[in-house]
């Protein structure tokens, strides 16, 4: 089953994004917004993944079938790859932020950490989940000054926020994992489906 959300969850991390000043403000990084593609813009299939840092499908995916989707898809020019999250909690915004803080080149490999380890971060309890948030990002070479600025921009999460709404209005997403393949949706961790999807569009 995917992991599905309503408004209740959307209104809740609204709330959570007015909160975003979890520390004093400092010198102001430049964290990405928009869409981060990864692979050939020329490639045959574009296919967008909609998913939450805290939805445990999406970790799965994300484990067991992200690298060969990598390796013989993207890697070899055939699928021009986007990843964009969902917003269920505060938990996995900030996740979002911070995986955003580095800039693009950062980005894909922070997604894969956070998914990685979500087990453990996303369950430490809630006064120590945002210590673990920082802690990926520094273990991926953001600095305490970037992360400070980063979390602290409640503009920004605010605009992810309305990103994803946007998105998941336009292309009728309700839950996550949600695939668009070549437009072509797919819902829930189906790897089978999705890389036979792919290779119908090739």
């Amino acid at each position: 089953m995917p992991h599905q959300f309503d408004r209740r969850h959307i209104l809740a991390v609204i709330s959570a994004a007015g909160a975003a000043a979890l520390v004093p403000a400092a010198a102001r990084a430049e964290p990405v917004l928009g869409d981060v593609p990864l692979g050939d813009e020329n490639a045959p299939v574009t296919v967008i993944e909609y998913a939450s840092f805290t939805c445990p499908h999406c970790a799965h995916f994300e484990i067991d079938s992200w690298p060969r989707l990598k390796a013989d898809y993207i890697d070899t020019g055939k699928v021009r790859y986007i990843f964009r999250e969902v917003y269920f909690d505060r938990f996995g915004l900030w996740a979002s932020m911070v995986a955003r803080c580095g800039g693009a080149s950062a980005f894909y490999p922070l997604v894969t950490e956070f998914m990685k380890t979500q087990s453990t971060w996303a369950r430490a309890g809630t006064d120590k989940i945002t210590d673990e948030i920082r802690k990926i990002g520094r273990i991926n070479g953001l600095t305490n000054e970037q992360l400070d600025a980063c979390l602290n921009d409640a503009d920004y999460a605010k605009a992810l926020i309305k990103a994803y709404q946007d998105h998941a209005t336009a292309d009728g997403v309700d839950a996550t994992p949600t695939f668009l393949i070549n437009g072509e949706k797919i819902d829930g961790n189906q790897p089978d489906k999705i890389f036979a999807t792919i290779d119908k569009h090739l």
